[in-house]
């Protein structure tokens, strides 16, 4: 249980998430909104700005797919249109 001082110092609330790291033999408690932020700055320190991850590894699935399914790289893009309408192809 985190006092409510805390909480409100942390901008938190009676059951909202918290995420618990212990460094250095200190215990730091992060509010998710903490912890997603800290999250992004260690990936941005090894990703480029611009660079997208997550479609770049949705692009490779497709690829994979496609070469199981034996159809080409642009049958495979339109089956993806039809099955996800208005979700982006690249």
């Amino acid at each position: 249980m985190v006092p409510a001082t805390f909480r409100k110092a942390m901008g938190i609330k009676p059951g909202d998430e918290v995420v618990m790291v212990l460094e250095e033999g200190e215990l730091r408690v992060l509010g998710a909104r903490q912890a997603i932020a800290r999250a992004q700055s260690l990936v941005r320190r090894y990703v480029p700005e611009g660079r997208c991850l997550s479609q770049e590894l949705i692009q490779e699935r497709r690829e994979e797919a496609s070469q199981k399914l034996g159809v080409t790289a642009l049958t495979a893009d339109k089956m993806w249109a039809e099955l996800a309408p208005g979700a982006s192809v690249t």
